[in-house]
């Protein structure tokens, strides 16, 4: 039986953590390197960094705070945010991510994921995407999901898979920092359309979201931020409530 995953979230901004609602409102939270050194000694199973203002501001990722993170702890890293090239996958491999999140640079160029997994291998490459329902559509947004794109969330998910995404982040806008369960129908679909591991972000607010989040079939992670970081949550705590339910965790 496949291990699901429990995974803390760190966006950041001007060298922050921060949180908002529906991608909107950020607000400062902590220092993300005390945050990371938490997690790695609190049962988290990974842990996602995200540059959130990078691709927007039309900069490189902040690596020296990707540095001092990676120092810190233990458990694999994926870091995103600005990724436009091959040469921004070894800078930030070489700071000390072990996976590379593609999401606004993937978009603009779809090659960019078949030239990293070729030259990294499938299990570096992880596709995310930002989606929203439009007009009865799951439609892709860049930018920080600022700006919608036109595609369509279904099609893409399953052409990074075809371009050599070793695993997909589905960051559902629509749920995102509202805390009344992660956005199943949306996971439902896309994960009828891939056989890659999905990590899914947004809207995690009980225990029981992650339950019912691990009933999905093709769902591998549960992703989430606000509620580790203000501790409404403890991942050991919550590792124990969904092993008493049958869901296969590491402890």
């Amino acid at each position: 039986m496949i291990t699901k995953r429990i995974i803390p979230c760190l966006d950041i901004r001007d060298g922050r953590v921060v949180k908002g609602v529906n991608f909107e409102n950020v607000k400062s939270v902590e220092d993300p390197v005390a945050l990371a050194q938490f997690y790695n000694e609190s049962g988290a199973d990974e842990l996602v960094f995200y540059d959130i203002t990078a691709s927007v501001e039309k900069r490189p990722l902040f690596t020296d705070v990707l540095t001092r993170v990676a120092q810190r702890i233990f458990i694999p890293l994926t870091v995103g945010g600005s990724i436009n090239s091959v040469a921004d996958f070894d800078r930030v491999l070489k700071a000390g991510a072990d996976k590379v999140s593609v999401n606004s640079g993937a978009i603009a160029h779809p090659e960019l994921i078949d030239e990293a997994a070729k030259k990294y291998g499938n299990q570096c490459v992880v596709l995310s995407i930002d989606a929203k329902r439009v007009d009865g559509q799951y439609r892709v947004f860049a930018k920080g999901g600022r700006v919608d794109t036109g595609m369509d969330a279904l099609e893409w998910a399953a052409q990074g898979e075809a371009r050599g995404a070793g695993e997909l982040v589905l960051n559902s806008i629509d749920t995102d920092g509202v805390k009344r369960g992660f956005d199943l129908e949306m996971l439902a679909a896309v994960a009828a359309r891939v056989k890659i591991p999905i990590i899914a972000s947004g809207g995690a607010g009980r225990m029981e979201d992650f339950k019912a989040l691990f009933a999905l079939e093709g769902v591998d992670a549960g992703l989430a931020a606000s509620i580790f970081h203000f501790r409404e949550i403890e991942i050991m705590d919550l590792k124990r409530y969904l092993a008493g339910c049958g869901v296969n965790v590491r402890m």
